[in-house]
């Protein structure tokens, strides 16, 4: 498990500058998570292969959890636009789970930078590593934007955060060997079926 380190939050950037050294960051660490296992992965190697310094690093980033929280937060930010929208004649329910399973397909092409991504948020208190928190409103959000639902009830919402966290544990089971690919799609469309068979439209 990767320690979490000081309980502050990393900075935030201030200029065009510092938000393109911060990218750099967090592509540097997806490349080297993509390639490694994250106990391998060094703080050291990330700055360097991002060009900063170590000292930088660690102000943006106090923790490699900090780190690939961000990571992920990133990567949901980056795809969200690519992910499939809601066709006209397709219910809301069968729309979050066509995303969840475009979304599962794209996080098991890279294994190794998968299994990172939801050790590290798994393992994130909110209150030390607030981009968990983010990660977590980011991802109803995209579900709910996909299946058209503008204003999502409160049984939606409920839904939604336990469907979630189900998803991530599927992932996990994949990535550790558990399950196939086409037993984790199954299971996700299950999870749907059961999760929002209520779901508002």
């Amino acid at each position: 498990m990767p320690r979490i380190g000081k309980a502050r939050d990393g900075a935030e950037p201030t200029s065009a500058e510092q938000r393109r050294r911060q990218v750099r960051i967090l592509d540097a660490a997806t490349r080297l998570g993509s390639e490694h296992e994250l106990a391998r992965v060094q703080m050291t190697e990330v700055a360097k292969s991002a060009g900063v310094a170590i000292g930088t690093l660690y102000r943006y980033f106090p923790s490699k959890t900090h780190l690939f929280v961000a990571v992920l937060l990133h990567r949901l930010e980056l795809g969200a636009d690519r992910l499939p929208a809601r066709k006209p004649d397709v219910c809301a329910r069968d729309a979050i789970t066509e995303v969840l399973i475009e979304m599962t397909r794209r996080f098991v092409d890279r294994p190794l930078l998968a299994s990172a991504m939801l050790l590290s948020n798994s393992t994130a208190p909110a209150a030390v590593v607030p981009d968990s928190e983010e990660v977590r409103r980011t991802f109803h959000r995209i579900l709910f934007e996909k299946a058209g639902l503008d204003d999502p009830t409160e049984q939606d919402r409920n839904a939604v955060r336990l469907l979630s966290m189900l998803w991530s544990g599927l992932l996990v089971t994949y990535l550790n060997g558990g399950a196939t690919l086409e037993e984790t799609e199954a299971d996700v469309r299950s999870s749907c079926d059961l999760l929002l068979a209520h779901l508002s439209e």
